[in-house]
């Protein structure tokens, strides 16, 4: 009687079984690592590091196994993890305008309109007004400008034919702000008003003889 059919099954059904058992494994991982995984996504830096990782790890599995033991299941496993950080979308922005005004300390968000910094492109933005900082951001959260509150000289919201501008100083620097549409002028307008609110007026200075009698 042969045992060379025996033998066959005993082999498919152990490679069965090693593949089920490390399918199983590869889940329970996964699911354990899903809520890190959404913490890396929304730092982008963090993501894209992960995925570089991911995709050597899966390369090293590819070709080390096949060069050492020949080893089809780690081989498969490696493709799809070579093919999962390739086909992974980019990083998640999770940040919202009110995460980002708590994190600057800001006090109020209001409509920049389109600032122009150096010879870049001019931007749509927005000013996170705190008390000591006003930040001019994009619309990626970038800090395009940052204005010591207590330094602003003056901010004004003036017409220039078509358009609205607001217009801040400060020592030794100027920024311009444009307001297009049927809404510019209330805009630039809410934007001057809430600047005034946060400029701190330059102090008194009293006159000898007076700050000695008092």
């Amino acid at each position: 009687m042969s045992t060379a059919p025996t033998t066959a099954a005993s082999r498919h059904e152990g490679t069965g079984s090693r593949l089920r058992h490390v399918l199983i494994g590869a889940l329970f991982v996964l699911v354990l690592l899903i809520p890190k995984l959404l913490r890396i996504r929304s730092n982008a830096q963090s993501w894209m590091a992960f995925r570089i990782i991911l995709a050597f790890a899966g390369a090293g599995l590819v070709i080390l196994p096949l060069s050492l033991w020949n080893s089809w299941l780690a081989a498969i496993a490696g493709l799809a993890m070579f093919l999962a950080a390739i086909l992974l979308p980019p990083a998640k922005l999770n940040t919202t305008p009110d995460d980002k005004a708590r994190e600057l300390g800001s006090l109020v968000i209001v409509n920049g309109g389109q600032y122009q910094p150096g010879n870049s492109a001019p931007a749509p933005v927005q000013l996170y007004v705190g008390a000591e900082q006003i930040w001019v951001l994009d619309s990626l959260y970038q800090p395009l400008l940052v204005i010591p509150a207590a330094e602003i000289t003056s901010a004004k919201a003036l017409q220039e034919r078509d358009r609205w501008l607001l217009q801040i100083c400060w020592p030794n620097n100027f920024a311009e702000f444009t307001y297009q549409g049927i809404f510019a002028d209330h805009l630039a307008r809410v934007a001057e008003s809430t600047l005034a609110s946060v400029k701190h007026s330059p102090l008194t200075v009293l006159p000898k003889s007076r700050a000695a009698s008092a």
